[in-house]
């Protein structure tokens, strides 16, 4: 099979011909569709803290039809259409069976989305509905993850809302909000390329970021933010949620930031401040978010803005390293006829 493979830190990856994967016991075989590129690869391929090892196919964002199944793995057949949960984990503890892998004591994040093929165990096989594309299914992991995110507010029905960040993550916990009962949402981001998508996904308006005061988005939400999303990942970012966020307000970090970041605890204690994070998603964020496919894939699919083959998908990969028009851009491994 072909893949995109990581060998070393700042540098490209490079398109390569590997052996087809063959399932060990209790393992499957995907062939995989789509694949997103996430940012959070970028930082994977620019940070030691992260320890990728060289030789590594990434790519956890993806969706495709089992090709091939090993012995002894269960509840799934050759042909199923699933999107692909990335959390290898040993599907038998606790945490596993409440559907929630990210606490399995083994867990890793598994990629592989980056190639024709790629191997998963049958309890990270989330079926898509039959009248959900599979080169749609590559979202239900980014969307899973604003999902996992939004629902950590726990009281969110009419609350007053601001996003930090139009990435896909941010666009998703606009998405996700929305239609999880949030009062007046606002966005802001480091400039006003996704205000058009920030809207359609359903924020009610989009703070310039020359004027992204608290003034500014109090007067835009009618009040403070009682719930303050951070996903953008960069140092400031948590103080900047604090001062944001109204008294007694609730932060939820989104934002994979892998450098010292510094924030003053009197703003923070002097409102009271919670201050959540998000990691991941269960098995039931997955399955709603496959489920919203469905009935709504074209909000969802707008902020697509690329998809390329994997010829391509270095040079994409590289590219995204710095300021882009692109949002979400999908790879698609298959073969070129």
């Amino acid at each position: 099979m072909r893949a995109a493979v990581f060998h070393e830190l700042k540098k490209p990856l490079t398109v390569e011909t590997l052996p087809d994967p063959k399932p060990g016991a209790g393992e499957v075989v995907i062939e995989v569709c789509r694949c997103g590129i996430c940012g959070s690869d970028l930082h994977l391929t620019e940070d030691a803290i992260f320890g990728v090892p060289g030789g590594t196919v990434l790519g956890h964002e993806y969706a495709g039809r089992i090709a091939e199944v090993g012995k002894g793995a269960e509840g799934v057949k050759v042909g199923d259409h699933v999107a692909v949960m990335p959390l290898h984990s040993c599907g038998k503890c606790a945490a596993c069976l409440a559907g929630e892998p990210a606490w399995c004591s083994i867990m890793r994040v598994d990629g592989g989305g980056y190639g024709e093929y790629s191997i998963a165990k049958p309890h990270q096989c989330v079926p898509l509905p039959k009248t959900v594309a599979l080169e749609d299914g590559a979202l239900v992991e980014p969307m899973a993850v604003g999902l996992h995110g939004v629902r950590m507010a726990n009281s969110l029905p009419g609350a007053r809302v601001l996003v930090i960040g139009a990435g896909p993550i941010g666009l998703a916990a606009i998405y996700w909000a929305r239609r999880l009962g949030a009062g007046r949402i606002a966005a802001t981001a480091g400039s006003t390329r996704r205000a058009t998508l920030a809207h359609t996904m359903g924020a009610d308006v989009f703070i310039d970021p020359n004027d992204s005061s608290p003034e500014a988005v109090n007067r835009a939400l009618g009040g403070w933010p009682e719930v303050v999303y951070e996903c953008v990942g960069v140092p400031g970012m948590l103080a900047r949620s604090i001062e944001h966020v109204g008294p007694r307000g609730t932060v939820i970090v989104l934002g994979l930031c892998s450098k010292p970041d510094t924030f003053v605890p009197f703003a923070m204690v002097g409102k009271e401040v919670r201050m959540q994070a998000s990691a991941f998603y269960d098995r039931r964020d997955f399955e709603v978010c496959a489920d919203a496919l469905n009935k709504d894939v074209d909000t969802q699919r707008a902020m697509v803005t690329d998809i390329v083959p994997l010829e391509q998908m270095p040079q994409m990969f590289e590219s995204l390293r710095h300021r882009t028009t692109q949002c979400k851009v999908l790879v698609d491994p298959r073969p070129r006829s």
